[in-house]
C-alpha cells in the first residue's frame, strides 16, 4: 500500500480509537505531515523503537507498541521463556504509563507473565530488575534525553543488558514478521490479574537495589569523615532520577544534598529547559544558580531516565563551576576505584576496563598503569553490559569499570546498562576522599591530565530529518568510505577502521586485518600523536554523528588541537 492508502485504513478503520482517527482527520490534505507519518513502519532496531508521539505507522503510539510487543511475545514464546516473565519499567514522559500497560497486557494476552513496576523508575533499575526476577526479558519505555515529544522502547534480555546480536537480529525478524494490526493480542487488566499473568513490583526491587548499589562504595569512612561538610546539588531534570539518588545518598550519610525545587518532579513537558540532556550546558542554569547560594562542592544533573550523569565541579583557582565531559567524569571514577581497590588488594589479577570505540584514549593509558585489560567496544552500552556477561561465561576477565563517552558508565554488575544512580554514589565518594585532601573535584581531574596527558575529546551532529535525510546521510558516509582522507588537516591518518566491512587499513603499508567487532556502519581514523577522529549515524536519531579526540601537552594546547581537528572533519561533511 501507499502511504496514502496506510492512511486512509488508519482514518477509516474502526481497529483505531476515535481520538487516533480524530488526530489523523485534522491533518487531512496536508501531503508532507502524512507522508512523514506513514511513509514507513517505526523501525524496531538493535535498540528497539524510538520516536514522535503520535498517530500513523512512524509514531509512537499505542498500536506500534502492540506490534512490536506482539513480534517480542513471538520470539519469547520460541525461547520457551514465557514462565520466566518479563520485567517493564517507564519514566516520566508522556504515554509512558500508557505505553508500559499496553506492552504488559500484549504479553500477558499471549500467556507470558508480566512484573510492571507501579510508578516510574530508572532504567538501571530495570536492568537490575531483569535480573533479580529471573526474568527472560525486560522492557523499558523511555526516550532518554530526546525532546518531549519522543518516547522510546528498549528490549532487555534476561542478562539485564540491552539486547545484542543474534537476538536482536532474531526478534527484529519476529517484529517484521507482524504486518496486521489484527493479528496483535491484548486483554484487560483485570483480566490478566485473574490470570497470575500481571504483577505489580516495586518497593521490594527498589530496596534490592539500592542494596546493591550501596556494596560498591570502598571507603565509607571517607564519607563519614566530611558527610557534614560536604556540599551536593543535584537535579533529576523533571525524571525519574529523584526518589533513589536522594535515598542513596541519604543512607550512605550524607547531610547537605539540594535538590534544584523546580525541576525536582516529573513532568513530561520538561518546562525549566528546552532539552533534557545533561550533556547541554544550558540544562544546568538552575541547579548552577542553587549552587552559587549554597557553596555547593560539586553539581549532578541525571537525565530523564537516570542512566547519564553530568557534573559541575568547583575551581578552587577561580572559584568558578566548571563543566565535565562524560570522559572526564568516567576518568575521575575510574582512577579512584583503580588507585583505591589497587591499595587495598581488591583490584583483581584479571581485572578489566570496558569503554567503546568513541570514548577517551585517557582509558587506554589509565588500564596500561593499572595493568588491567583495555577492552573497546561498538557504541553502545550493551555492548559494555555484553563484555561482563562474556566474563562470566568464559571466565576470562574481571569487570572492574566501563564507561562511554555520552555521560554513561557502570560501577559494579549489578546492572549491565549504564546506571546514574551508581554514578552519582561513585563520584561523591570521589568528592569526600578529595575534600579530606583540601582540594575540589575538579582540582583531581587537572592532578589526571598532569599524570596521564591533556586527553581532549569532542562530538559534533548534523541533524538531517526524513526522506532526503537518511540520503543525505548515507550519501555522507559513502563518501568517506570510498575516498578516505589521508589526512585532516596537519593530522595524518595513520589507519583506518571500516566497521561495515570489518577491515582495518594500514595507510602508511597497505596492510589489512581484520576487526573483530559486530558489523556497524561505523568509520574510525586513527591518527597521528594518539588523535582519532569518527564517523557514524545515530542509532536513535535523524543525526549523523563526527567524534574525535588530541592528546594535548595542556589543557588550551589540547583544546586548540581539538578546534583544528574538529574544522577539517566538518569541512570533509559539506
Amino acid at each position: 500500500m501507499s502511504y496514502q492508502d496506510t492512511y486512509r485504513f488508519w482514518l477509516e478503520n474502526d481497529y483505531f480509537d476515535q481520538a487516533t482517527r480524530e488526530e489523523l482527520k485534522n491533518i487531512e490534505g496536508n501531503e508532507s505531515e502524512i507522508e512523514d507519518r506513514f511513509y514507513k513502519d517505526l523501525e524496531f532496531g538493535t535498540g528497539g523503537l524510538r520516536g514522535v508521539i503520535g498517530a500513523g505507522t512512524n509514531r509512537m503510539n499505542v498500536y506500534t507498541v502492540r506490534k512490536a510487543t506482539q513480534g517480542l511475545a513471538n520470539f519469547i514464546i520460541s525461547e520457551n521463556g514465557q514462565d520466566k516473565g518479563v520485567a517493564i519499567a517507564y519514566d516520566s514522559r508522556h504515554m509512558s504509563p500508557e505505553f508500559s500497560r499496553e506492552a504488559a497486557l500484549c504479553l500477558n494476552a499471549n500467556g507470558i507473565k508480566t512484573y510492571r513496576f507501579d510508578s516510574l523508575r530508572p532504567t538501571p533499575e530495570l536492568s537490575f530488575a531483569v535480573r533479580q526476577l529471573g526474568c527472560v526479558a525486560g522492557i523499558v519505555i523511555t526516550a532518554s534525553h530526546n525532546p518531549p515529544e519522543y518516547n522510546g522502547y528498549k528490549v532487555y534480555w534476561e542478562d539485564g543488558a540491552q539486547i545484542t546480536y543474534p537476538k536482536d537480529k532474531e526478534i527484529i525478524s519476529e517484529v517484521n514478521k507482524v504486518t496486521d494490526y489484527h493479528d496483535v493480542k491484548t486483554m484487560s487488566e483485570a483480566d490478566a490479574v485473574k490470570a497470575g499473568l500481571y504483577h505489580t513490583i516495586g518497593k521490594e526491587i527498589d530496596d534490592a537495589y539500592i542494596e546493591a548499589i550501596k556494596t560498591q562504595i570502598i571507603h565509607p569512612e571517607y564519607i563519614q569523615q566530611v558527610a557534614e561538610d560536604i556540599k551536593i546539588v543535584y537535579t533529576p531534570l523533571h525524571g525519574t532520577g529523584n526518589l533513589p539518588v536522594r535515598r542513596v545518598l541519604e543512607e550512605l550519610g550524607f547531610k547537605n544534598v539540594y535538590v534544584v525545587s523546580e525541576q525536582e518532579l516529573p513532568d513530561g513537558d520538561f518546562p525549566t529547559v528546552s532539552y533534557p540532556n545533561p550533556e547541554d550546558p544550558k540544562a544546568f542554569a538552575l541547579a548552577l544558580e542553587l549552587a552559587k547560594k549554597v557553596d555547593a562542592d560539586i553539581v549532578l544533573a541525571t537525565d530523564p531516565d537516570a542512566d547519564r550523569l553530568g557534573v559541575y565541579a568547583k575551581d578552587s583557582a577561580t572559584g568558578e563551576y566548571v563543566s565535565f565531559t562524560g570522559n572526564m567524569s568516567g576518568m575521575v571514577i575510574a582512577e579512584y576505584i583503580l588507585r583505591q581497590r589497587k591499595e587495598n588488594g581488591t583490584l583483581p589479577e584479571n581485572g578489566a576496563l570496558v569503554k567503546t570505540i568513541v570514548t577517551t584514549n585517557m582509558a587506554d593509558a589509565l588500564a596500561e598503569a593499572y595493568h588491567v585489560k583495555l577492552i573497546e567496544v561498538l557504541t553502545g552500552f550493551k555492548y559494555i553490559g555484553e563484555q561482563i556477561k562474556f566474563f562470566e561465561q568464559q571466565h576470562t576477565y574481571s569487570y572492574v569499570f566501563g564507561l562511554e563517552e555520552s555521560y554513561g558508565c557502570l560501577v559494579g554488575t549489578h546492572a549491565r546498562d549504564k546506571d546514574a544512580v551508581a554514578a552519582v554514589m561513585a563520584l561523591c565518594e570521589v568528592a569526600s576522599w578529595c575534600k579530606i585532601q583540601g582540594k575540589t573535584l575538579w582540582d583531581q581531574m587537572m592532578d589526571i591530565y598532569r599524570q596521564y596527558g591533556y586527553y581532549r575529546e569532542g562530538l559534533q551532529s548534523i541533524t538531517l530529518k526524513g526522506i532526503d535525510g537518511v540520503e543525505k546521510i548515507h550519501a555522507m558516509m559513502e563518501k568517506l568510505r570510498i575516498n578516505p582522507p589521508k589526512a585532516f588537516d596537519t593530522f595524518k591518518v595513520e589507519a583506518v577502521r571500516d566497521y561495515k566491512t570489518s577491515i582495518r587499513l594500514d595507510m602508511n603499508t597497505g596492510a589489512k586485518t581484520k576487526l573483530d567487532l559486530p558489523v556497524s556502519n561505523v568509520l574510525y581514523y586513527e591518527l597521528e600523536n594518539d588523535a582519532w577522529c569518527c564517523a557514524r549515524p545515530s542509532g536513535t536519531e535523524p543525526k549523523i554523528k563526527f567524534y574525535m579526540g588530541v592528546k594535548g601537552t595542556s589543557i588550551e594546547d589540547g583544546d586548540r588541537m581539538l578546534a583544528k581537528l574538529t574544522k577539517a572533519l566538518m569541512a570533509l561533511a559539506e
